[in-house]
Order: structure tokens, then sequence, then C-alpha cells
């Protein structure tokens, strides 16, 4: 999995050494060399993420469970006392959306295929799911949502491999957490070495 390990490194190294110690602008460098890391896989594998077939049934699969789960998330911040309003919602949305299409592009696109070719089938989806909740490391929410979401998003994507319907569901799930807890809960969506400085 070369292509996976040197993601791994470049967003760890960045999370971890990194942020904090400089401007802000520099985020775009690890950005740059985990997109071009991509398109190097992909050219080589032929796999863009965008099957046109699979957008029709991808969609059609993850909008019923991404909406009952967002309720589900939605209800849980209510009965917390932690639901409240957010302002600018397809705002939100379509921020999210690319946010989550630029991940999901890189964890179905290399992540999952590489685990896959390297263990099978069914255990790719699990190897990936690990990686991408252990890349949200210390903060325990964000691991055990991103690890949960992504054991449903490398199963669709198997199943329906487009980009744009699992995109869809990170965004509206993302957007559920927002609105159901606060940042007490989320740990403000950190990771890495930035929560740790989160109680400073």
């Amino acid at each position: 999995m070369p292509f996976t390990a040197a993601i791994v490194i470049v967003v760890l190294s960045y999370t971890w050494l990194v942020e904090g110690h400089a401007a802000r602008g520099f985020v775009y460098v690890p950005a740059a060399l985990v997109v071009m890391l991509t398109i190097w896989h992909d050219l080589r594998h032929r796999e863009w993420g965008f099957s046109w077939r699979a957008l029709g049934p991808g969609l059609r699969l993850v909008l019923p469970v991404t909406l009952v789960l967002s309720l589900v998330i939605l209800a849980a911040g209510a009965a917390m006392g932690t639901l409240h309003d957010r302002r600018d919602f397809l705002g939100h949305l379509g921020g999210l959306f690319v946010w989550g299409g630029a991940q999901q592009w890189v964890l179905q696109t290399v992540v999952l295929r590489e685990a896959q070719r390297a263990s099978s089938r069914r255990a790719g989806i699990v190897i990936a799911a690990l990686l991408f909740g252990a890349i949200h490391l210390p903060n325990p929410f964000l691991t055990a949502m991103t690890f949960g979401g992504a054991l449903f998003w490398c199963w669709l994507y198997d199943r329906h491999p487009h980009v744009v319907p699992v995109a869809l569901s990170h965004a509206l799930g993302t957007l559920a957490i927002l609105y159901a807890f606060d940042e007490a809960v989320t740990g403000r969506l950190r990771i890495g070495a930035s929560f740790l400085r989160l109680d400073r």
C-alpha cells in the first residue's frame, strides 16, 4: 500500500508536527501533495471515482440511510441538550460537500482500493475504515464517528463506485453533527496536536 502509506505520512506529519507552527496558508502544501499522490495512483489504476452507472444506484442507497442516521444524530443532540441552530445551511452544506468529496476521493480511490488489493474485498473495507478513523486521533468522538462512517462509505463505494453519493453522505452527516453537538463534544473537529492544544 505505497500510496496509502505516503498519504498517511503526509497527513500525520502536518497534523502532528507542522500545524500550529506554520502559517495557515501552509496547509496547501500537504493538500497539494495528497492530491498529486492520488492523481498518480488513479492514473496508474485508471479509477477516478466517477463511474456514471453507479451514480443513480449509489444515491438511491445512500440518501435514505444517511437521512435516518442524521435524524438519530440530531435526536442524540436533543437528548443531550446540545442541539442548536446554525445559519446558512446551504452554504455550510456546499463547503462540506467539497471538503467531504476530497476526503472521499482519496479514501475510496486510493486507500480502499490499495487495502483491497493487499487483502480481500471485505477486509479492505475494514482496513480502510480503520486507517481513516486513525487519522482523526486523538479526538475520540471524531475517531469513532469517522471509523463508523468510513465502514458505510467504503461498503457503499465498493458496490457503487462513484464519489458523489459518499461525498453527499459525508457532508450531511457532518452537518448533522455540527447541529447536534457543541464543541465540548466534538472537540471542534480537531485532530492531531491541535486537539491536544484545545485546553491550553
